[in-house]
C-alpha cells in the first residue's frame, strides 16, 4: 500500500471560498446564476462513482443551492433524476437539466409551488410515471425569511413557512411511500437552527425542529417496508437563501465566518452526504441526523 501523498490534501479553512461576501439582494426566489459568487454546486468540482446507478431521483428544491447539488451528484452516480422547482426558477432549473442529461440520465422538470397540497401530490405522481419508479426522494426545498421582532412576524409567513418545510414534506413522503420499494430511501433536510434557534428566525428554526421528529418518527414507521428515512442538517451554505431575506443584508459579508472553519459552505459540500443516504453504503443508517455545519455540532 503507497502512503497517503500529503500534498493532495485540501485545508478546510480554504478549500472553497472563504472571503467576505459582496453585500446583495434579489426577490424572492433568487437565481442562483446572479450571485455573486455563484455557489459550487459541483457543476464541475463533484465526480460520480456509479453509487446509484439506475436509480430513480425527486429533488425538491433541485434548481438551486443544496437541491442543485444534490441533483447533480444523483445523475452523476448514475440516477435519472427529476427536480422541482418555482416557475420564476426556470432559468436555474434548465441548466440543471443540461448537466443531468450531459451524463446520459433523464431529467425531469416539475415547476410548483410546494405550499399547495393538490401540487405536490401531483409531483410525486409525475414523478414516479416520467421516471418510471421512485426509489430516492430527497426534499430539500425550504423558506427562510429573518424577522427581527415576533410583531412584526406575520401569520402568513408563519403558516407559508410551514407549509413548505414541514406540510409538504408530509403531503410528499404520503404520496410516494406507496410506490417506493424496499431499499428507497427518504432525505429530509433540516437546520443547525433545528439545535440552535436564532432570534430572527422564529418560524424557520420551528419547523427545522419539526422537520427532526417528523422524519425520526416516519422512519420507525417505514421500517417494516425496507425504506429508509434520515436527515440532513446544514449550517450556513451559501446559497439564493441567504440573499432573499433569509439573512439581514449587513450579515452577509461575513456569513459563515462565524464557524469553527471561518467560512460558509458550499452547497457541493453536503453533495456526498445526500449520496451516502440515498445509497447502500448506508444500508443500517435510518432515522439519523447528519450534521455539515463546519463545525457547529449537532444535538
Amino acid at each position: 500500500m503507497k502512503s497517503h501523498e500529503t500534498s493532495k490534501l485540501k485545508n478546510p479553512l480554504t478549500q472553497y471560498y472563504h472571503g467576505d461576501y459582496k453585500k446583495q439582494s434579489q426577490k424572492a426566489p433568487g437565481i442562483e446564476a446572479e450571485m455573486q459568487p455563484i455557489p459550487d454546486c459541483g457543476e464541475k468540482s463533484y465526480c460520480g462513482h456509479e453509487k446509484l446507478k439506475g436509480r430513480k431521483a425527486l429533488v425538491t428544491g433541485g434548481d438551486s443551492g443544496i437541491g442543485r447539488a444534490a441533483a447533480i451528484a444523483y445523475a452523476r452516480e448514475g440516477a435519472d433524476v427529476a427536480i422541482n422547482y418555482l416557475p420564476a426558477e426556470q432559468k436555474d432549473a434548465e441548466e440543471v437539466k443540461k448537466i443531468i442529461e450531459a451524463e446520459g440520465r433523464k431529467a425531469v422538470l416539475i415547476p410548483g409551488d410546494l405550499s399547495d397540497e393538490k401540487f405536490t401530490v401531483k409531483m410525486v405522481e409525475t414523478a414516479v410515471k416520467e421516471l418510471g419508479g421512485l426509489d430516492i426522494m430527497a426534499l430539500v426545498a425550504g423558506k427562510q425569511t429573518a424577522v427581527k421582532n415576533i410583531e412584526d412576524l406575520s401569520s402568513e409567513q408563519f403558516r407559508k413557512t410551514f407549509e413548505i418545510n414541514v406540510f409538504s414534506l408530509f403531503w410528499a413522503t404520503k404520496a410516494a411511500i406507496p410506490h417506493m420499494p424496499a431499499g428507497s430511501s427518504i432525505i429530509t433536510t433540516s437546520s443547525i437552527q433545528g439545535y440552535y434557534p436564532g432570534e430572527m428566525l422564529l418560524d424557520y428554526a420551528s419547523t427545522k425542529a419539526a422537520i427532526i421528529a417528523y422524519s425520526q418518527a416516519l422512519a420507525k414507521q417505514v421500517a417494516s417496508k425496507g425504506i429508509r428515512v434520515n436527515v440532513v442538517a446544514p449550517g450556513p451554505v451559501w446559497t439564493p437563501l441567504q440573499i432573499v431575506g433569509g439573512q439581514p443584508s449587513e450579515n452577509i459579508p461575513t456569513f459563515g465566518q462565524e464557524t469553527p472553519l471561518r467560512r460558509a459552505g458550499q452547497p457541493v459540500e453536503l453533495s456526498a452526504v445526500y449520496v451516502l443516504l440515498a445509497s447502500e453504503e448506508s444500508s443500517y443508517t435510518t432515522a439519523e441526523v447528519y450534521g455539515v455545519a463546519g463545525g457547529i455540532h449537532i444535538g
